[in-house]
């Protein structure tokens, strides 16, 4: 084998609607399958552009739609280095990557709700570390589609894989684990880095280096959008970035625990990030065209909210920078 990660090509025949190829990404021994999902004929939105101005462009696919959701062991990993073999395996099978981007670049928050995932906890995406690929192959009838979403937290990747082909997917799955480990990875990323963890004199250092932190010093009651009146360490260092220069914007994105209905909070959630972002505008003094607000709910948890110790970790606001300096 060339590597660890290869591609394999997997055939089978139908007597009444001829062979059907179908691509199997293989995964290192570490991953494990945590959903699937599939459509017998269906329709599928490709993008082909990040999501800008308040639009993405995109292609219809047609076929057979599969879906899975698969988590690994980071290994220190970057969400690139989880991307390229697989990104590799589609060119050696004959795919044309006809879109590719990063985090802020795709579009962010836009981009990412875009996407029909499966939903978490099977497939986690940071909206401030994850990476997209769309890639199309042309057959006899109609061309192949497959998009590839990678993400990860401190301790686990996550790669999402939609498959759009033909008419009748084949019996096998359509996408195998290796039986070697993957390669050594060569640089360990900081695992405290990874995971967002943010020392607030030094947010905007962080924010500079790594476009997105953990605002660590909040404190969300369940149920409760209200900030405390106390000051902030990590609100007077995001002003301090904010006010540097005029240019720079960034999302204040509010997080949930799991407790009560998703709609419910998903409004709370929103309602916790703009009470921040009254902080930084009416107290701080920050520009208000320079934060946006936006709420996710619990569909991103840091980790588990079987706990009351993770319910507390997942009640949050995280800041994802958006400006292009």
């Amino acid at each position: 084998m060339k590597h660890a990660f290869r591609l394999l090509t997997v055939l089978a025949a139908c007597a009444a609607a001829g062979p059907v190829a179908a691509a199997a990404l293989e995964f290192p021994s570490t991953a494990i399958q945590t959903a699937s999902a599939s459509e017998t004929f269906g329709s599928q939105r490709v993008p082909i552009t990040g999501y800008e101005n308040g639009q993405m462009q995109s292609v219809w696919a047609e076929g057979a739609i599969q879906q899975q959701a698969w988590q690994m062991a980071l290994g220190g990993q970057t969400t690139l280095q989880i991307l390229a073999p697989l990104r590799d395996q589609l060119s050696e099978a004959g795919y044309e990557i006809i879109f590719e981007c990063a985090a802020n670049d795709c579009g962010g928050f836009d981009f990412r709700y875009a996407l029909d995932l499966l939903p978490e906890p099977d497939m986690h995406v940071d909206l401030g570390d994850y990476r997209f690929i769309a890639a199309q192959r042309a057959t006899d009838t109609r061309p192949e589609y497959i998009t590839v979403v990678v993400s990860r937290t401190d301790a686990h990747g996550f790669v999402h894989v939609t498959q759009v082909g033909e008419d009748a997917l084949p019996v096998q799955n359509t996408i195998v684990t290796a039986t070697k480990s993957p390669p050594a990875i060569a640089e360990l990323v900081d695992p405290e880095k990874l995971a967002g963890t943010v020392v607030p004199q030094a947010l905007p250092d962080l924010l500079a280096a790594e476009g997105r932190a953990v605002l660590e010093d909040l404190s969300f009651q369940t149920g409760s959008s209200r900030l405390e009146d106390a000051e902030f360490a990590s609100l007077n260092s995001l002003a301090e970035y904010l006010n540097a220069g005029t240019e720079r914007q960034v999302v204040l994105v509010g997080h949930t625990d799991a407790e009560g209905t998703l709609d419910n909070n998903i409004r709370l959630s929103k309602a916790r990030a703009n009470a921040v972002r009254t902080y930084l505008v009416e107290t701080l003094g920050v520009a208000r065209n320079q934060v946006v607000a936006e709420g996710v709910g619990y569909l991103v948890p840091l980790t588990t909210n079987q706990t009351e110790e993770g319910r507390t970790a997942n009640r949050r606001v995280e800041v994802i920078v958006t400006s292009m300096e």
